[in-house]
């Protein structure tokens, strides 16, 4: 099938390489000229697993190519995915301005052939309907297409595996001709992996990924708000956990403490949540409260720091990790950057490390001081703080890395690091949850 895919972002672009890997034929475009021509040279703008391989497979195929001309990609398409940035607003709403720039430009180049535009990015329940209003007012009489909803479910750090070994598929749909492009779609990955497909309505599609997000958020705050009592009452969170994760009901997975979560997704989706949960006269305490032990956590963390080293004013703080998580160089809404602003404040030196999001840290943050390795952040330094549980992380020598610093204090915000062989090669070690 002809496909196009408007916004070249994480999900746009492994949405893309990976619907050209199954063998559909596809066009993605974006508005930044720079970024198209870096991907025309086989030049990821991110950082993930298995995505130059899959773009150079892709363009050596002639089956995937890039413009930053919206009207031949729209008029190429017999579907096109919408997957463009939908940040928070002041209050909490998804922006969903360009949302409806892109359903405005395919409105314009739309032609008497039938087209299927689907919702990719996660957006509150009815846009498809405002979507779908959009084109009508702006196009031409006569256009004939649908609007589904298809919500990605992908993990920065393995969104390409995500993408072609999924756990489920969820088409929201009210037209069974659109839903019969769209089984077609998937039907190589379908056949392959078989994975489970739900067919439901557009509204349900749209509440499905921000109720699954929801959810998991609520997990990793669950986790933090045990760690929090084990604390206090002398226990340790993760032995703690580990039984609660052996119930099948609850599960292993994001039931971890640490310093919260971050990233594109979870502080967005919730916040939207949120308020659309307000907007439709639904009680929200229970996602307020997600988010607010997810801003104590990061928040508890300092207050070890401070607690432990007393006067923070000129301390030489190593920091290992900036990116949210592991397997990806993305920095936005990192507790990394929570965590140095607030030391930085009350006046810290802070060095740091991170094996992929340095680049985009130095655009972000240009007069911090950035270290080559591991190594040479510790040196000198009066603690260590990890921040993200980078596998390069949890293989350090702690006994150079105690030569190597000033103070052997090690904060822990990921419990990558054993507490008793920490504190056996002779650290102060504090993780989380840990007595």
């Amino acid at each position: 099938m002809k496909v196009s895919v408007i916004g070249t972002g994480y999900v746009g672009l492994t949405t893309g390489v990976c619907l050209a890997d199954l063998g559909h034929t596809v066009l993605c475009v974006d508005n930044n000229a720079e970024k198209i021509a870096g991907l025309k040279k086989g030049i990821s703008p991110i950082f993930e697993p298995g995505m130059e391989e899959l773009l150079e497979k892709g363009m050596k195929s002639g089956r995937l190519g890039f413009v930053d001309d919206i009207a031949g990609a729209v008029k190429q398409g017999e579907i096109i995915f919408i997957c463009v940035n939908t940040p928070s607003r002041e209050d909490g709403k998804a922006e969903l301005k360009y949302v409806e720039k892109v359903a405005k430009e395919v409105a314009a180049n739309l032609d008497g052939n039938y087209r299927v535009i689907v919702d990719k990015s996660t957006v509150p329940v009815k846009t498809a309907e405002k979507v779908r209003e959009t084109i009508e007012r702006y196009g031409t009489e006569g256009i004939k297409f649908d609007v589904v909803s298809n919500p990605e479910f992908l993990r920065e750090g393995t969104a390409i595996k995500d993408t072609m070994e999924p756990d489920r598929i969820v088409i929201g749909s009210d037209s069974e001709k659109a839903t019969k492009k769209m089984l077609e779609l998937y039907k190589p990955l379908i056949d392959r992996t078989g994975a489970p497909v739900r067919l439901v309505s557009v509204r349900s599609a749209e509440l499905i990924k921000h109720g699954a997000n929801t959810f998991l958020a609520m997990k990793i705050s669950f986790a933090n708000l045990i760690a929090q009592v084990c604390e206090e009452a002398g226990a340790d969170a993760l032995e703690v956990l580990d039984a609660i994760g052996l119930d099948e009901r609850i599960g292993s997975r994001f039931l971890t403490p640490g310093i919260g979560f971050g990233g594109s997704c979870f502080p967005k989706d919730i916040a939207a949540f949120n308020r659309t949960l307000g907007i439709l006269g639904v009680d929200s305490s229970l996602v307020r409260a997600v988010e607010q032990i997810n801003k104590s956590a990061w928040q508890r963390f300092i207050h070890k720091v401070e607690k432990e080293l007393w006067v923070l004013d000129g301390k030489v703080i190593g920091v290992l990790g900036l990116a949210f998580k592991p397997d990806t160089d993305d920095i936005r809404n990192a507790p990394a950057f929570k965590i140095i602003e607030e030391l930085r404040e009350k006046g810290s030196v802070i060095r740091v490390y991170d094996p992929k999001a340095m680049d985009r840290a130095r655009v972000e943050y240009p007069d911090l001081e950035f270290c080559g390795d591991p190594y040479a952040v510790v040196k000198g330094a009066e603690a260590l703080l990890v921040c993200t549980e980078w596998e390069e992380f949890k293989t350090l020598d702690l006994g150079r890395v105690k030569e190597l610093m000033q103070v052997p204090i090690i904060f822990d915000g990921r419990n990558i690091f054993d507490k008793n062989a920490a504190e056996k090669a002779g650290f102060r070690y504090f993780g989380i949850g840990r007595a």
